[in-house]
């Protein structure tokens, strides 16, 4: 998809080593929102602010930190590296719902994204976002059986 926007629109490709962790994980934010709603359109029948809820309990930053986590072993060297240098960028702002901790751990999440998805690998993004989800759900399923 990230080609036939670029060409659609006549830009020319992004140098992702000079690209700033913050532009990625704009980048990123809206790649990873589009993955989640796409799954969450599975469950068409629900009503539109159910569908927004679900959406929004996997795109918060606290989960999205728990994510990067759950993935750090899936991540080949170079993916490490986006996300950490994603995780160290300063925002000029932070979540209101999440922890310094957990809003960096997300920014590298996003960044990692961005990255993936600008640098033409948009599979792998899907990929470790898939992985992160089913590891996430396998984790909650797991506390709910365990009080």
């Amino acid at each position: 998809m990230e080609e036939s926007i670029r060409k659609a629109f006549g830009l020319a490709k992004i140098d992702l080593k000079q690209a700033s962790p913050l532009l990625l994980a704009f980048v990123g934010d809206a790649v990873f929102e589009l993955v989640i709603r796409t799954k969450t359109a599975e469950a068409h029948r629900m009503s539109p602010r159910r569908l927004h809820d679900i959406s929004s309990s996997y795109a918060c930053a606290s989960a999205q930190a728990k994510m990067a986590e759950l993935a750090l072993e899936l991540l080949t060297e170079e993916e490490k590296e986006i996300l950490r240098r994603g995780r160290n960028a300063h925002a000029s702002s932070i979540s209101k719902s999440a922890s310094v901790g957990e809003y960096r751990k997300a920014t590298g999440w996003e960044s990692l994204i961005g990255y993936l998805y600008l640098d033409g690998r948009e599979e792998r993004a899907v990929e470790l976002i898939m992985a992160a989800i089913n590891a996430l759900n396998a984790l909650k399923k797991e506390s709910q059986q365990h009080p």
